[in-house]
C-alpha cells in the first residue's frame, strides 16, 4: 500500500520521481503527488486524485527546475480520495510523504495547537505540524524529527523536505519499509526495491528508528542519539531491467511465463549432491529434527502456498502443522511455544500481518522461519533463520510465480526435513529432489498451450458465479485459484472441496452455472470424477483440468485440458499455472487492467 519516492542529484527530480511512481504503481493507491526544492527557496507542490498518468498531465504544464524532490502514491486510509488529501503535505517550512497509520493523530492536533491550520483530513499533515512546530522553536532538522516521532503512536515511513535546506531529504521508519541507494547519479529512497532498479543493483534497508539524510553525492544515516551508523548494504539479484514489462502487455502474464526461470533459480542453488543443502545460508539441520510442530504464518496467496505445505507435511512427516491467517493468528490464542517451528510467508517480506504474527510467536519461545523474496526486509531481520526466494521483481498485485518459487522452496524443506529425521533414506531423498528439477520443464508444456486455455477462459466471460471443486491436494490448489481469479476478473468465485458439495453448496448449482475442477490426485480421481457429474447433472458448464495419466475416456463427457505428469504431490505446480493463465485471459478478456485490480494492494503495510 502507498509508494514513496525521494531523489536528490544530477538529474531532472521530475522524470526520475514520475517512472518511480509509475512503478510503484502496483502497491495500490488512489492519488498521487510530488513536491521538489531547489536553490534561492524554490519549491513546488504537484498533487492529485487519480492515477500517475493525471499527475504526469498535470507535471507537463508546469516548469519543474529541479534535481530534489518526494512523491507519493496514497492508499487512503484517513480522509476521502481527494486532492487535498493527496500527498504530499506542506505546514509552514515542512513538506512530507508518510506511509503508515498515526494512531493519536488527533490528539497530537490538539497538543500542539495545528488543527486550525490542517487542509487536509489525514493523520500524515498532523506530523508535518508537528515537526514543523518543533524545526519553528529549534531550527534543527534533526532533533525536530526526534522529538516527533517519540510522541506519535503506530506505524510510518516519513520522507521529509526542510524549505530553507535546499536539495536535502531526510526520513525515518517505524515499520514501514524504505530502501536507500546511493550512485554516480544521486542519493535515493523509495519504499520498494522496483523503484531502484533502473538506477542500481546495491541497496540498504534504513534501520527502525534511524534518520537518513540523503544529500546529492553522498547519504548519511544516525541513530536518534546523533550517533552516524554505518549502512548496511544488500545487493540485489534482479537485472536492472526485471522490471520491465519485456514486451508483454501485462506484468501479470511476464511473470506467468518466466515461472521455470524463477523455479529453477530458487531451487538449483540448494541441491547440492542431488540433496536439499540449506548449510549456505546458515539454517541447521536441528531446526528440522527438534522441532515437534509446525505452525505457518501467512496471508492470502502466501497462506495457500502454506495449506500446500501442509499437506506434504503430513503425508511425507506425519507432523503436526497448523497454517494460520497471519490477520487472526494473535487473537485466537494460539498454542505456541519453544518446540514449534513457525514459518513467515510472504513475497514482500513487509506483510505487516505476518510480521506482527512472527513476533508474537518469538515471544512464546518458538524457532522461526521465513520464506521471503526480498533481502533485508521487515520479516527476514525478525527471523531467526531466512530463506529467499529468487524469483526477482513481482510487479503485478495479483501473485503468481512468488507463490510457485515458495512452493518449490517449502518442497525441498519437507525434504530436508524427512531426512533430518530419518523419515526418508537418502535414496528417497534424492528421488524427490530429482523430481522437483523436472517441474520447470512441466510449467514450460504449459505455458507452450496457453492458447488452449485462452480459448477456455472465453467461454467464461458472462459469469456472474463461479465454482471450483477438488479434493485433497487439488482443493488447496482450487483456493488459490479461485482467489486469482476474484483479483483480476472480479467474477464470483468460491472454491469448494467436492466432498462438501452434498453438504449445501450444491444449492447454488443452477442452469450453466461454469464450475472448474482440478483432477490430479489418483487415490481421489474416482471420488472426485463422482462428484463432478454429480455437478454436470444440475446443469453446470464443467472445465475440467486432469493430469494426462487420468484422463482416458473423460473428453467425451467433460471439456477436458491435459496437465503433465509429475508425482502426484507436484502436480500442484502446472495445475496452478494453468490457474493463473485461466484468470489472466478472463480478466484481459473483459478489458480489464490486469496488473491493477480494483482496491487492491500489492504490499500490505497497515493492519
Amino acid at each position: 500500500m502507498c509508494g514513496i519516492i525521494g531523489y536528490t542529484g544530477k538529474h531532472s527530480v521530475k522524470e526520475v520521481l514520475l517512472n518511480a511512481l509509475t512503478l510503484l504503481e502496483y502497491r495500490g493507491y488512489d492519488s498521487a503527488g510530488i513536491a521538489v526544492s531547489g536553490g534561492n527557496g524554490y519549491r513546488k507542490l504537484i498533487k492529485c486524485a487519480g492515477r500517475v498518468s493525471d499527475l504526469e498531465k498535470l507535471c507537463e504544464s508546469e516548469n519543474i527546475d529541479s534535481t530534489c524532490g518526494i512523491g507519493h502514491t496514497r492508499w487512503a486510509t484517513h480522509g476521502g480520495v481527494c486532492d487535498r488529501n493527496a500527498h504530499p503535505h506542506r505546514q509552514g517550512k515542512v513538506t512530507l510523504v508518510h506511509n503508515g497509520i498515526i494512531e493519536n493523530y488527533k490528539e497530537l492536533a490538539e497538543e500542539f495547537n495545528i488543527s486550525d491550520s490542517l487542509i487536509s483530513e489525514t493523520d500524515s499533515e498532523v506530523v508535518a505540524g508537528m515537526i514543523n512546530h518543533f524545526y519553528s522553536e529549534s531550527g534543527d532538522p534533526m532533533s525536530s524529527i526526534v522529538k516527533t516521532v517519540k510522541k506519535i503512536r503506530g506505524t510510518f515511513a516519513l520522507v521529509i523536505m526542510f524549505d530553507d535546506i535546499p536539495e536535502v531529504i531526510y526520513s525515518i521508519r517505524n515499520v514501514s519499509p524504505i530502501v536507500a541507494t546511493i550512485t554516480d547519479e544521486g542519493a535515493m529512497l523509495a519504499s520498494d526495491l522496483t523503484a531502484l532498479c533502473a538506477f542500481t543493483n546495491r541497496y540498504f534497508v534504513v534501520p527502525e528508528y534511524h534518520i537518513l539524510t540523503l544529500h546529492k553525492k553522498d547519504i548519511k544515516l544516525y541513530d536518534l542519539a546523533g550517533n552516524e551508523v554505518e549502512p548496511d548494504f544488500q545487493t540485489m539479484d534482479w537485472e536492472k531491467n526485471s522490471a520491465d514489462k519485456g514486451g508483454y502487455p501485462f506484468y501479470m502474464e511476464k511473470e506467468i511465463m518466466e515461472q521455470p526461470d524463477a523455479i529453477s533459480n530458487t531451487i538449483m542453488p540448494r541441491i547440492k549432491d542431488g540433496l536439499p543443502d540449506f548449510s549456505e545460508e546458515g539454517v541447521p539441520d536441528d531446526l528440522f529434527e527438534e522441532s515437534k510442530r509446525i505452525c505457518v504464518v501467512a496471508c492470502g496467496t502466501a497462506m495457500h502456498a502454506g495449506l500446500v505445505l501442509q499437506a506434504w507435511v503430513k503425508s511425507k512427516l506425519h507432523m503436526h502443522i497448523d497454517v494460520e491467517t497471519a490477520s487472526e493468528f494473535m487473537y485466537s490464542d494460539p498454542v505456541i511455544n519453544n518446540h514449534t517451528l513457525v514459518i513467515a510467508i510472504s513475497q514482500s517480506g513487509e506483510t505487516i500481518d505476518t510480521l506482527e504474527a512472527l513476533k508474537y510467536a518469538k515471544k512464546q519461545g518458538a524457532k522461526s522461519l521465513a520464506i521471503i523474496n526480498v533481502k533485508g526486509s521487515s520479516i527476514a531481520r525478525e527471523s531467526d533463520y531466512v530463506l529467499y526466494t529468487n524469483a526477482g521483481p513481482e510487479i503485478a498485485v495479483a501473485s503468481t510465480k512468488a507463490y510457485t518459487t515458495q512452493l518449490s522452496l517449502l518442497y525441498l524443506i519437507v525434504c530436508r526435513m524427512a531426512l533430518a529425521r530419518g523419515i526418508l533414506t537418502k535414496d528417497e531423498v534424492m528421488a524427490d529432489t530429482a523430481a522437483l528439477m523436472s517441474v520447470p520443464e512441466s510449467i514450460k508444456d504449459v505455458l507452450s498451450r496457453r492458447n488452449d486455455i485462452h480459448v477456455i477462459a472465453g467461454n467464461v466471460l458472462e459469469a456472474k458465479d463461479l465454482f471450483m471443486i477438488g479434493r485433497g491436494l487439488d482443493h488447496s490448489i482450487l483456493l488459490e485459484g479461485s482467489l486469482k481469479l476474484k483479483e483480476v476478473s472480479y467474477i464470483h468465485s468460491e472454491a469448494y472441496a467436492s466432498g462438501e458439495l452434498k453438504h449445501g453448496p450444491i444449492a447454488l448449482i443452477t442452469d450453466d452455472t461454469p464450475v472448474v475442477a482440478v483432477v490430479t490426485q489418483k487415490k481421489l480421481y474416482e471420488k472426485e470424477v463422482s462428484n463432478i457429474r454429480e455437478v454436470k447433472s444440475r446443469g453446470a458448464r464443467i472445465v475440467l483440468f486432469v493430469k494426462d495419466e487420468l484422463s482416458e475416456n473423460l473428453e467425451k463427457e467433460f471439456h477436458v485440458w491435459r496437465l503433465p505428469n509429475l508425482k502426484d504431490e507436484l502436480m500442484v505446480f502446472p495445475a496452478s499455472v494453468a490457474l493463473q493463465l485461466f484468470a489472466y485471459y478472463v480478466s484481459s478478456d473483459k478489458g480489464f487492467d490486469v496488473d491493477k485490480p480494483r482496491n487492491l494492494a500489492k504490499v500490505v503495510t497497515v493492519e
